[in-house]
């Protein structure tokens, strides 16, 4: 096309973003070519060259209403609303594991003196309070570092106390 060919208020076939749509020239932009409307989108586009329009649309097209909230959807009164699936069930044969700490716990609270993280990894594993899940080479290790974690976080909530070099009892709390 050329540019005295175009027109104000008209529409043309353009091509958009690799697409062909029809665009309706609003103004002349001042930094060159023409603000255009997408009548598909309703957003405005810049046609930057007549090279840009490909020819009058072949039908005059409005641009669509633009919808201010989704609708509805439309369900009809006659039948009632039937889910697609079932409710989910409760796994009845899955048992949470006790954790290592919890575990410890329980093994000091039966215990008369401090123990090392060794001693308590031995008897939660001997009295089934606790096994681990992977062959872990150091679980005292990790069972140690959880416990002064939990001293230092939770303070004089801790269900912890270190009493000695590696040695822990329940708190007096």
């Amino acid at each position: 096309m050329k540019t005295s060919d175009v027109h104000i208020s008209k529409q043309y076939t353009a091509k958009v973003t690799n697409k062909l749509v029809v665009v309706e020239i609003i103004a002349e932009n001042p930094h060159g070519g023409w603000d255009a409307k997408n009548l598909a989108t309703g957003k405005t586009v810049r046609i930057k060259s007549a090279q840009g329009l490909r020819g009058f649309a072949k039908q005059a097209v409005t641009s669509r209403p633009v919808a201010t909230e989704d609708p509805a959807p439309i369900q009809s009164p006659d039948k009632p609303k039937i889910p697609d699936t079932p409710p989910p069930v409760a796994n009845t044969l899955r048992v949470k594991q006790v954790s290592a700490l919890d575990a410890a716990a329980r093994v000091l609270a039966e215990a008369s003196e401090p123990m090392n993280c060794r001693q308590l990894i031995d008897t939660m594993t001997e009295k089934n309070y606790w096994q681990p899940k992977k062959a872990g080479k150091t679980p005292q290790n990790t069972l140690h570092a959880a416990i002064c974690k939990e001293i230092k976080v939770k303070g004089t909530d801790s269900r912890f106390e270190k009493v000695g070099r590696g040695q822990f009892a329940l708190a007096n709390g």
